[in-house]
């Protein structure tokens, strides 16, 4: 399965090791519980690798085991084209990279290049290297089909 030109959705990352059986805690996981089932393939490190057992472990956690051997820290995928369209008006965090920053009476201030999950929100860290907060007080608008993100003016210094 190549990934090559295909965006790839972050759903989790493998964590410390839990038991003997080379199931580990996944950090970060997705919330949705498909994503992790049985059966289910996954991107482990860019690989695929399949979900050979999942449960819940204290306070919570997803443990699991893949088909293969992975290092902690790698990065668990998914193909953005396999998620099911979002809801109306709404976006996977994912769409976000590569849209154009503007704001409101100043112009382009940007492209997002990433989208950090900080513990009060998430944010948008542009080319430029400016963070912007993922919220209503700063981002006006999100508009996929224009490919671009429009903020309160003001906002930026």
């Amino acid at each position: 399965m190549s990934t090559e030109g295909r965006r790839l959705v972050l759903v989790g990352r493998v964590g410390r090791p839990h038991g003997t059986d080379g199931s580990f805690v996944v950090e970060g996981a997705s919330g949705d519980p498909a994503r992790f089932a049985v059966g289910a393939t996954v991107l482990a490190g860019g690989e695929p690798a399949r979900v050979v057992s999942a449960r819940r472990v204290g306070k919570g956690r997803l443990a699991v085991r893949l088909d293969r051997t992975v290092e902690r820290g790698t990065e668990l995928a998914v193909p953005r084209d396999t998620l099911p369209p979002p809801a109306e008006g709404s976006y996977y965090v994912a769409d976000l990279v590569g849209l154009e920053v503007v704001e409101e009476g100043r112009g382009r201030v940007g492209v997002v290049s990433d989208v950090l999950s900080l513990p009060a929100n998430d944010v948008l860290q542009l080319d430029t290297g400016l963070l912007v907060p993922l919220v209503e007080d700063c981002v006006r608008e999100v508009d996929l089909e224009r490919g671009r993100v429009v903020l309160n003016p003001g906002f930026i210094g």
